[in-house]
């Protein structure tokens, strides 16, 4: 996969003009899960720091019950208080996993930072075990990046 070819779609995907946010992001996740092909569910959580929550934003993919995640909890609540990337190549190996289909084989979340703060992360779900390599942490920092141009 060559993400600097997308690079430039995501750069005018979050920019356009006479846009919301929310529908910026969702035409990102649109985006980002039409054109790679192992990006089965792309979404964004955001946190509350208050009550050490983080809350479902705009996605694509499957349904999920998970609108409200607490921090530590599932791979995207520990990535709230990581502040670290978190790659899992095989969900099922994983024991602190909140599983949302059985389809999903493997995730990636990144925390997004604004001004050094993370507000929240992208989630992506596979359908293919350990399909996410280094590139792919590199391309979603740089959309993390933009997003928070947003914020």
């Amino acid at each position: 996969m060559n993400f600097e070819n997308l690079k430039p779609q995501v750069i005018s995907i979050l920019s356009e003009e006479h846009v919301e946010r929310d529908v910026k992001l969702k035409n990102l996740c649109q985006f980002l899960s039409d054109n790679v092909d192992y990006y089965n569910w792309v979404g964004f959580y955001f946190a509350n720091q208050d009550n050490r929550t983080l809350h479902l934003g705009p996605y694509v993919g499957a349904e999920t019950d998970h609108t409200v995640i607490p921090f530590g909890k599932g791979i995207c609540g520990q990535v709230a208080e990581s502040n670290a990337n978190f790659v899992v190549p095989d969900v099922s190996a994983q024991d602190n996993y909140i599983a949302c289909s059985f389809t999903v084989k493997s995730e990636i979340v990144v925390p997004l930072f604004v001004d050094g703060v993370n507000i929240g992360q992208i989630d992506i779900d596979s359908h293919v075990i350990d399909p996410f390599t280094e590139a792919d942490e590199r391309f979603l920092e740089f959309v993390n990046e933009q997003v928070a141009k947003l914020f």
